[in-house]
């Protein structure tokens, strides 16, 4: 911006100086934080209905909707969890302990100190958490249980440059040297149609590790701009190009991954905790409503 726009944002206090109004002609030292709230609407709109599951002194469980981004990044500062727990909650320090995907719903673990963080945390790296997620897909996934172990490396066949893509640990392929080792559980729930309600545990925590595995076994994620039934999708997304046939193809408007189950020791008392939620609305409908459809074509 130019400088009569940066002072006209001065002089709308959305610019601090140490969290306090600053005057443009103050003079900055070492150490002070200088910081910048921009206007609320020239943020995308998100669902700003999160629950709180569980809280104390030192932790916070939440329910995060389907839309609604972690912390502040490209476009999102306010209309960020990060942004409505320090304004709806008055928590002035907040570290997220793991983090999920703008369009992943369910359970996240938040800690209000460092220390408690940097417990958490341990836990995670450890594979000590419990994490279990739903997720819905195309296809007819096996009634077995399936055990995906293997890696995870750059998709090069993709025009998305961020995609990953899952290589099992069975393939005879050499593995890049940019590769990580990855492995998740897998049980069907549900069957319905082209459709398939799945479990999946993983048990370790990379990038796109549930997405990226599913779409390379060939089941890809319902409602997955990237990792869906077509990556340029995801193109046409960023640019704000989808048309209602790329809509319908997606079948909602988010990728159908819930994180349903949470379970870690308290980061000060060491006792259990297990947390669980049922599937979204906006998921589950698009199963009754393949239900219902199958229904009446068999009539």
């Amino acid at each position: 911006q130019t400088r009569s726009a940066w002072l006209q944002e001065i002089q709308a206090d959305r610019i601090r100086l140490n969290e306090q109004p600053v005057s443009p002609d103050f003079p900055l030292t070492a150490g002070d934080i200088l910081s910048y709230y921009p206007p609320e609407n020239l943020e995308p709109e998100v669902d700003r209905e999160y629950d709180i599951v569980y809280e104390d002194d030192a932790i916070l469980v939440i329910d995060k909707p389907g839309n609604l981004p972690c912390h502040p990044g490209g476009r999102y500062f306010a209309h960020t969890l990060w942004g409505l727990l320090k304004t709806r909650e008055g928590l002035e320090k907040i570290h997220f302990v793991h983090r999920l995907d703008r369009e992943t719903s369910g359970l996240m673990l938040i800690a209000k100190d460092p220390e408690t963080a940097r417990i958490c945390q341990a836990q995670f790296e450890a594979g000590t958490v419990r994490k279990v997620y739903q997720v819905l897909v195309e296809g007819n996934f096996p009634s077995e249980p399936v055990i995906a172990d293997g890696f995870l490396i750059p998709d090069a066949d993709s025009p998305v440059r961020k995609k990953r893509r899952f290589i099992s640990s069975d393939a005879e392929a050499p593995i890049p040297d940019q590769s990580q080792s990855c492995r998740t559980l897998f049980r069907l729930l549900d069957h319905q149609g082209p459709l398939s309600l799945i479990e999946a545990r993983p048990e370790t925590g990379r990038l796109h590790q549930i997405r990226a595995t599913l779409c390379s076994m060939g089941y890809p994620v319902v409602g997955d701009k990237l990792y869906g039934v077509d990556d340029t999708l995801f193109l046409r997304f960023i640019e704000d190009r989808l048309t209602p046939e790329d809509r319908i193809r997606l079948r909602m408007d988010r990728q159908a991954l819930h994180a349903s189950e949470l379970g870690f020791r308290h980061p000060r008392t060491e006792n259990k905790l297990s947390f669980g939620i049922p599937c979204p609305a906006e998921i589950d409908s698009i199963f009754r409503r393949i239900h219902f459809l199958l229904k009446n074509a068999a009539r």
